[in-house]
């Protein structure tokens, strides 16, 4: 029997929130005052929402709020909906409303580069996850894109689960004291992830109750063998220095994940344009 996908939606606090952040930023203390000086306050009108390049939609919530929050009678119906790949050309939706809210608005809607990793490792067991490298204030959006492109989410923050690293180690005096001190004040439901870079740190690491290992900025050989020493015995995930060129030979170690910082710091917004009927 197959699984239906869950559908992806944004808690409407997320959205509303997001939505104000967008709107203050860009209103300021005056409002638009080319729209208010141009069209009148009781003009309507029709729009469509259009990809001007090829891309993956995440955000139709956030675009409708957009419409919504400057006029509540506004009327926003999607053609397609979050995750799903569109070509150049392609209507993503009509809005009809009060002119100025259509003009206010165009500019506050997102969508992700996930879809093109995800595409480069289809066939090897490798999942693509992002990192908490985000945009101040916009985390949780920028998570829901990866996941609308068919990524998944690394941890949300540093208090979901603990990620040991380079410094915590050189901090501590070394990996087996920080593992020490660590496993004797975690509680049975918090994961634990441990960054290496070497095998002989992995040997090491292995030797404690942990959950994951973070392969940092090995070459692909290292790669595999420290999938063989670890021989499932904990997740594996693979990063630094990944790109789109490299990230299938990554994929082919048998890694099971792989994360990819540009997801979040460095994706294009999807091009999309407000065309008047």
């Amino acid at each position: 029997m197959s699984v239906k996908p869950a559908t992806l939606e944004l808690p409407p606090f997320l959205v509303e929130r997001a939505v104000n952040m967008a709107l203050e930023e860009d209103f300021g203390q005056a409002g638009d005052i080319t729209s208010d000086a141009i069209i009148s306050a009781h003009a309507t009108a029709e729009a469509e929402i259009v990809a001007c390049k090829p891309g993956v939609i995440a955000g139709l919530d956030l675009a409708a709020a957009s419409f919504k929050a400057l006029d509540p009678d506004a009327q926003f119906v999607a053609d397609v909906a979050d995750s799903a790949k569109v070509a150049a050309a392609t209507r993503i939706a009509r809005v009809q409303g009060k002119t100025r809210a259509l003009l206010s608005a165009e500019r506050t809607a997102l969508a992700t580069l996930t879809a093109a990793y995800v595409a480069a490792v289809r066939g090897t067991k490798a999942k693509i996850v992002c990192t908490r490298k985000t945009t101040p204030g916009l985390r949780a959006l920028e998570k829901y894109a990866v996941r609308a492109g068919g990524g998944s989410n690394h941890r949300f923050g540093l208090y979901d689960a603990m990620l040991v690293k380079d410094n915590h180690i050189a901090a501590a005096g070394g990996l087996a004291e920080a593992l020490t001190r660590l496993c004797a004040s975690t509680g049975h439901l918090v994961k634990i992830e441990v960054e290496v870079d070497t095998l002989d740190q992995l040997d090491e690491a292995l030797h404690f109750p942990i959950d994951a290992v973070l392969l940092d900025n090995m070459d692909v050989t290292m790669l595999k063998q420290a999938v063989e020493l670890i021989n499932g015995s904990v997740v594996t995930e693979a990063s630094g220095g990944v790109t789109l060129e490299t990230i299938r030979k990554i994929a082919e170690t048998g890694v099971d994940l792989i994360s990819v910082g540009a997801l979040t710091h460095s994706a294009p917004v999807l091009d999309l344009a407000l065309e008047w009927d």
